[in-house]
């Protein structure tokens, strides 16, 4: 998975693992990641976490899921990225098949979307994944992803 971040142009992009999202292929975008509302992706393949980022950046904020390099199914939420101007009903049927699509793609997460919300919240344990890397939120200190 990766943290991309999207507000000042630093160029800085957390990575690291995730288990238990069960893809097995394709890859989930979204700019809805608390608190810092960067980009987070998780996928199998770096060319379709690529092509989710880049789906999530061109439509200025949203929900994405590829698989092959194609986008499968997408939820514009071009207002700071976290709304829609749409009508609810039409951003509900447009979630629902977002998580049809991550659930076709591998996933047994109930709602794959609000779980990688969660993956980059660095103020609930234990580890996080931020823009600057991966977070001891216990410790307060960036931790290096693998270890001797």
């Amino acid at each position: 998975m990766a943290v991309i971040e999207r507000h000042n142009g630093t160029g800085n992009i957390g990575k690291g693992f995730v288990k238990g999202f069960g893809l097995k292929h394709g890859a989930l975008a979204s700019s809805v990641a608390h608190d810092s509302h960067n980009i987070i992706v998780v996928g199998t393949t770096d060319a379709d976490m690529r092509a989710a980022l880049e789906a999530v950046v061109k439509m200025g904020g949203g929900l994405a899921a590829v698989s092959d390099t194609h986008i499968m199914a997408e939820l514009a939420l071009p207002v700071a990225g976290l709304m829609s101007l749409e009508p609810v009903q039409s951003v509900r049927d447009q979630l629902d098949s977002l998580i049809g699509v991550a659930h076709d793609m591998g996933t047994t997460l109930k709602d794959p979307f609000m779980t990688l919300s969660f993956l980059a919240l660095p103020v609930i344990p234990e580890l996080k994944l931020t823009d600057l890397g991966l977070v001891d939120v216990n410790k307060f200190e960036i931790v290096p992803l693998f270890v001797e």
